[in-house]
């Protein structure tokens, strides 16, 4: 099987789902994209991205929910997972990108790697 397409997904798409992006395009088990759930992101969340995705990795619930109302039949058909990381960091700040390899890995290794 191909490697799965992740989607980083937070609010305005310039910190955290940035900087996943940024850190984890590097790595060749997967292909990233990622985008904001805000009329006033970088790159606002878009069906095509939806359907791009195999897995949509949120920053946080309301990103879920958001995708939820904007997109509810794409909604129910890809796996969101939350890694509850809240805003506060800067872009590519070292301790957000620590907290990204330790939440993500764990999803990686629990959720998306089983199933490729």
């Amino acid at each position: 099987m191909d490697k799965p397409n992740i989607l980083f997904v937070c609010s305005v798409n310039r910190m955290r789902s940035l900087t996943a992006d940024q850190i984890y395009s590097i790595d060749e088990r997967f292909n990233v994209d990622s985008a904001g759930t805000e009329p006033s992101a970088n790159v606002r969340i878009e069906e095509y991205h939806l359907d791009w995705a195999d897995y949509i990795i949120v920053m946080e619930r309301v990103h879920r929910n958001k995708i939820r109302k904007m997109f509810p039949g794409h909604y129910q058909k890809k796996p969101i997972i939350c890694l509850h990381i809240p805003d506060v960091y800067d872009y590519m700040e070292q301790s957000l990108i620590d907290l990204l390899h330790v939440k993500f890995e764990q999803a990686y290794r629990t959720e998306i790697a089983p199933l490729f």
